[in-house]
């Protein structure tokens, strides 16, 4: 059996992720995950990739969605009033054009003191219809790229021994910036052939195994980088034939609904590895 020990969402993508004892799973993933955007000058999305201090911005959302809270250490803590209907700008993620809804003055400035660097905060228009590929189509608000990302304790186990085998520090969940974490599965990268489930009353459909960037090398807490781990590691035995390595897999959710920490995890039809990301897992596990 396995059950549900993390829910994560993160209310603006890049930012710091907040933990919740239960949630609604919305057709675009956890209510209030990457509901916001921080944006340069010009429209293109801040990353971690690119300015991992982002880490450090603490957030969270009101219930209902109503109020943003920013917390930076050595600024003045912020609470915005969420604009629903603020003015449509071009906004850029990934290469693909969206439409985000601006925030305001007082979170541009904010956070462009925040990051050293002109920025502005948008917001996920109520109509975005944002289509996301994989072998599930869904839709997700401003996530990479899928709804869901799902992680499981024993993946990160593995993870971390081999880390402990170079000599180097093991690594937490959190660099992985998951939405599921998932324990009670014996073998590590389990959630790989998981292709549809049941938690609480929603359901997910696979769409990918989740490739990873270079934002699990950024500590989360201090929003450093310290590279090379775990990328190092995982590229041993986690290359995928697609290009890059793999730490978790994405879900499209096929039916909405709430979920619960301590929930099972009801996986109702199982799948095969990925060419080449099953051999080398069985290799490193002989």
């Amino acid at each position: 059996m396995a059950d549900i020990t993390e829910l994560v969402h993160y209310p603006v993508k890049g930012c710091s992720g907040t933990r919740v004892p239960a949630a609604e799973l919305t057709p675009a993933g956890l209510r209030h995950d990457r509901t916001f955007m921080v944006v340069t000058a010009e429209g293109a999305f801040r990353s971690q990739r690119v300015d991992p201090r982002m880490a450090r911005v603490r957030t969270g959302v009101s219930a209902d969605g109503a109020y943003l809270d920013l917390a930076l250490d050595g600024l003045e803590p912020l609470r915005i009033e969420a604009n629903p209907c603020g003015p449509p700008v071009d906004v850029v993620m990934h290469g693909r054009p969206y439409t985000g809804l601006d925030q305001g003055d007082t979170a541009a400035e904010w956070f462009s003191e925040a990051l050293g660097a002109d920025s502005r905060l948008v917001r996920v228009p109520d109509g975005h219809d944002r289509r996301t590929g994989g072998a599930t189509p869904g839709t997700a608000a401003f996530a990479d790229s899928t709804a869901v990302l799902m992680a499981s304790l024993s993946s990160l186990d593995l993870l971390n021994e081999r880390i402990l085998a170079r000599g180097a520090e093991p690594v937490p969940m959190d660099r992985f910036r998951p939405n599921v974490v998932v324990s009670g599965w014996p073998e590590p990268h389990t959630e790989d052939l998981v292709r549809t489930a049941r938690l609480g009353t929603a359901e997910l459909g696979y769409a990918k195994v989740c490739i990873r960037c270079a934002v699990p090398t950024v500590d989360q807490e201090t929003g450093e980088k310290r590279g090379p781990e775990p990328i190092r590691s995982l590229a041993v035995y986690r290359r995928s034939d697609k290009g890059g390595v793999a730490f978790g897999a994405k879900f499209a959710v096929t039916r909405p609904g709430t979920l619960s920490v301590g929930d099972t995890v009801d996986v109702t039809a199982w799948g095969e590895a990925e060419e080449g990301l099953g051999e080398r897992l069985a290799a490193a596990l002989a």
